[in-house]
């Protein structure tokens, strides 16, 4: 390798690793802060502006940005997880609407991706962009009709206002549908040859093939619903069926401390999620044709 070309790597791998490090740092100061005592967190964030410099005479407004504590504690933990009942209750909220949405979203979506990829009727291509159309409106464009045919059905107030409108989602759909062009149509003939149905062949031969299409699917379906905040705000009156994505906002009110603990336990399952499935996520995103 010329010195030049390995030079300009050096250069492009000096960059990204700053670039990471600029996106890994808040994570690293919510965690590390999660850490502190209360009082040291009142001392370093509770006095912003109000600092005052004798010597000068003059006020120096500053944070004090620590990422290492001076004493270890996990009494921030403590508080959210045994103290405040209501962070878990909202906790389990967000759990009782997610898992119903990827698991319905992922159970229609890939058989209405199969039959996009693999059926042959007249009009496939047309209603096919048709369905995608609905997934490139905002959610304020349907917000509206949504709230209206909620509200005749008397879903307004309860989790399926939540769950059923994310189940029908169409993103599933396209990205599954995507990821099936790839199979080849010869093995749904030899299937057919030894004389399965479609059902049949769905189940033995396309869902362990998608299996990477799934794991992607299910880890991007998670990230986008375990954080909404607009569906719940508006649909949900009731502030204790709410998700703890809408909590989190109001969790820091009397006690700074909390919070960063709190942020830590609400970005576990994700982190914890993507490490599980970083391989498929990658070959599901990359067989798929979504990546950037």
């Amino acid at each position: 390798m010329k010195k030049s070309a390995l030079f300009h790597r050096y250069i492009l791998t000096f960059i990204m690793m700053m670039i990471a490090a600029m996106m890994l740092f808040p994570i690293v100061v919510t965690f590390t802060n999660s850490l502190m005592t209360e009082l040291e967190i009142g001392h370093n964030y509770g006095l912003i502006g109000k600092m005052t410099n004798i010597e000068a005479g003059e006020k120096d407004e500053y944070i004090n940005l620590k990422l290492i504590p001076d004493w270890l504690t996990l009494q921030q933990y403590m508080k959210v997880l045994l103290e405040n009942t209501t962070y878990m209750k909202m906790f389990w909220n967000s759990v009782a609407m997610v898992v119903p949405i990827i698991a319905g979203q992922v159970f229609i979506a890939s058989l209405a991706a199969y039959a996009f990829a693999k059926f042959r009727f007249r009009g496939r291509d047309k209603l096919f962009v048709i369905y995608i159309m609905t997934m490139l409106m905002p959610f304020q464009v349907t917000l509206v009709p949504n709230y209206i045919i909620l509200e005749k059905l008397g879903l307004i107030n309860s989790t399926a206002s939540i769950i059923l409108p994310g189940i029908f989602g169409a993103f599933g759909v396209f990205m599954l549908r995507q990821f099936m062009l790839h199979i080849p149509y010869s093995y749904i003939e030899a299937g057919k040859i030894d004389g399965a149905g479609h059902l049949r062949i769905f189940i033995q031969v396309i869902v362990p093939l998608i299996q990477p299409g799934l794991a992607a699917l299910v880890v991007l379906l998670f990230v986008d619903y375990w954080n909404m905040v607009e569906q719940p705000l508006i649909f949900l009156e009731d502030a204790s069926k709410q998700p703890l994505s809408l909590y989190l906002s109001r969790i820091n009110e009397g006690a700074r401390g909390v919070s960063f603990a709190a942020s830590v336990i609400y970005m576990a399952p994700m982190v914890f999620l993507f490490i599980y499935a970083e391989s498929y996520f990658i070959e599901g995103v990359q067989l798929s044709g979504i990546k950037g």
